[in-house]
């Protein structure tokens, strides 16, 4: 791997979500520590599936990997890393100061920006903490997909830039942090982060042309920061099919062409190239085969015929979802499963059967309007740009609360509206106005990967929280997390692959929203190649892994579609309505 030639201290692990940015960074550091480094393999990701992936316990403490000597894994948790920069912050202080301002203190620490910039100052010590990382040759960062993986690379010069020019309040940083110090920090971990002596960045992409558009986009974006020294590795790539299978043979065809239309900004880069293995990439074994063109786990017999799923077709749960005139639906689940496709699929199944919808998504790294490539009477198509609503957020509160200012009250205003944490705020009143709108029409949401959904319904529930103390008892009042919590309002579907790792982050998504009180509806399993039936060997042994995900998703949930694995990208709409309709099949290219 032209990656892991002569690396440098930190390297990063970025890409869109399910294109194995784990697996890669799992494999790197075994291949690390096998070669007599010491490793830190750090999760930033805050859905991480490291632990699963080792099969350890690993959390917000360094845990040595046992089976992989040198090799030690963290994960950085947000709530607890919440949790402790509060104590750190509030501590201190308790018992000197009355308990009104303490409260006032944990109020402002309450917020989910609060979380962020505290995951934040957790990754930012590694990159300029020398006691933390001192014993290891390599910190490799596996992120979270690519969206959340920008905002926390552009941070550290955010808030490096908010210190540097403003005056105002950052309460988020606490009342009795020293900005200094801060300022000092941020500014080491830019410094680090833009010198390829001590930083890589490993671009992690599959051979589809939405997950390449995708990583050129983000290769531009890095390098307009400053961070341009760059890698590419395209994961999972098909071997050339020897077994005449028409969808194996599809799949080679469409992955070589979209690398034959490599994105020009990826052309100059490093490549390398990763096959497609059998098995799931879960344990030592499997990720020491992932660079070699072996596998090393004997694979499941594939003589025996093909199971059969439940007859579970999308179409019939979108003939329970259209016997209503409008509400919310949101597509949820791990990056990579395909939420936006069938967020799509849904919208013009939806429009196609005579409703007013309109689909949007609250993904940094969204492509919803790549995958419909068109248009449709009846369906808008919108995205909540996290610039675009702050930008207009910033607006609206000079306009009003800066309306009664004075010239100084207006600036310090506008200063306090420049820091990063302003972002959060924006996006959520922007995701509230969309849920309002669902009371009329159909709102179907394509949400971002698991992790930055649950920050954001941790705004959603703060908001509440806050409403709900002002209003007091014995007071009618609406938020948009009651209107989450209402079944006859909202609807969400778990979408998932028929693989351990996003199946148990499902799981653990459903377990998240049921504590919020929000209960999923309905699963959907995506791109199933044991409903495709495969002939090919290789696809075999795969669709063969599948059974047990999909046995274990049927015993525990009563409403469920399965979709097979297309030959072709379901691009267009002509494309996405064949999802939903088997009946009208793709061509195979």
């Amino acid at each position: 791997m032209k990656f892991l030639d002569a690396p440098p201290r930190f390297l990063f692990f970025t890409g869109k979500g399910g294109v194995g940015k784990t697996s890669i960074a799992c494999a790197a550091a075994i291949h690390l520590a096998r070669a007599g480094r010491t490793v830190l393999l750090v999760s930033t990701d805050p859905a991480s599936n490291v632990g699963q992936v080792f099969g350890l316990t690993i959390g917000n403490t360094i845990t040595d990997v046992a089976a992989a000597p040198g090799l030690s894994a963290l994960e950085i948790d947000p709530e607890q890393a919440a949790d402790a920069y509060r104590e750190r912050i509030v501590g201190p202080v308790r018992g000197l100061l009355p308990e009104k301002e303490l409260a006032s203190i944990t109020e402002q620490l309450s917020r989910s920006c609060t979380t962020e910039i505290a995951s934040f100052n957790e990754f930012t010590a590694l990159l300029t903490d020398h006691d933390t990382v001192a014993g290891f040759d390599h910190v490799l960062f596996d992120t979270a997909p690519t969206g959340h993986t920008i905002r926390l690379l552009q941070l550290p010069g955010s808030w490096t830039d908010f210190l540097n020019d403003g005056k105002g309040d950052a309460s988020c940083l606490g009342p009795m942090s020293g900005l200094e110090k801060q300022r000092s920090i941020y500014a080491d971990a830019v410094a680090a982060l833009a010198d390829p002596q001590r930083t890589r960045r490993v671009l992690v992409a599959r051979a589809q042309r939405a997950a390449l558009a995708e990583i050129a986009r983000t290769h531009t974006e890095l390098a307009d920061i400053g961070l341009s020294h760059q890698h590419l590795v395209i994961n999972g790539l098909l071997p050339e099919p020897e077994d005449g299978d028409e969808l194996a043979a599809a799949i080679h065809r469409r992955e070589q062409a979209a690398l034959a239309e490599l994105p020009a900004a990826l052309t100059g880069l490093p490549l390398d190239r990763v096959q497609l293995k059998a098995t799931n990439m879960v344990g030592i074994r499997a990720l020491e085969s992932l660079f070699t063109h072996a596998d090393s786990i004997a694979a499941p017999a594939t003589t025996a015929p093909m199971s059969e799923v439940p007859n579970a077709s999308l179409s019939a749960l979108i003939d329970e979802l259209a016997d209503a005139d409008h509400g919310l639906i949101m597509c949820m689940g791990k990056g990579g499963v395909g939420k936006t496709t069938l967020a799509a699929a849904i919208a013009v199944a939806l429009t196609q059967r005579g409703h007013q919808v309109h689909l949007t998504t609250t993904d940094p790294a969204a492509h919803l309007t790549d995958t419909l490539a068109g248009n449709l009477d009846g369906l808008q198509v919108s995205r909540i740009d996290p610039a675009v609503a702050t930008a207009q957020y910033r607006d609206r509160v000079l306009a009003t609360k800066g309306a009664a200012l004075d010239e100084q009250g207006r600036a310090t205003l506008a200063e306090d509206l420049a820091s990063p944490c302003t972002e959060e705020v924006a996006v959520f009143q922007a995701f509230s106005r969309v849920i309002h709108e669902s009371r009329r029409k159909f709102v179907v949401v394509d949400t971002a990967p698991t992790g930055h959904t649950l920050l954001l319904l941790d705004a959603t529930g703060s908001y509440h929280r806050e409403i709900a103390r002002q209003m007091g008892d014995n007071t009618n009042f609406t938020t948009p997390l009651m209107r989450l919590q209402n079944p006859h309002e909202t609807k969400v579907l778990l979408v998932t692959l028929a693989e351990t790792t996003p199946r148990l982050e499902a799981e653990g998504l459903q377990a998240d929203l049921q504590r919020a009180g929000i209960e999923p509806w309905a699963w959907v399993v995506n791109n199933s190649l044991t409903v495709a039936h495969p002939t090919s060997q290789l696809l075999r042994r795969r669709a063969a892994t599948e059974h047990s995900e999909i046995d274990a998703i049927t015993a525990a949930h009563h409403r469920i579609a399965v979709v097979p694995m297309l030959a072709t990208e379901p691009v267009g709409v002509d494309a996405l309505a064949a999802i939903v309709e088997p009946a009208r099949t793709v061509p195979v290219n």
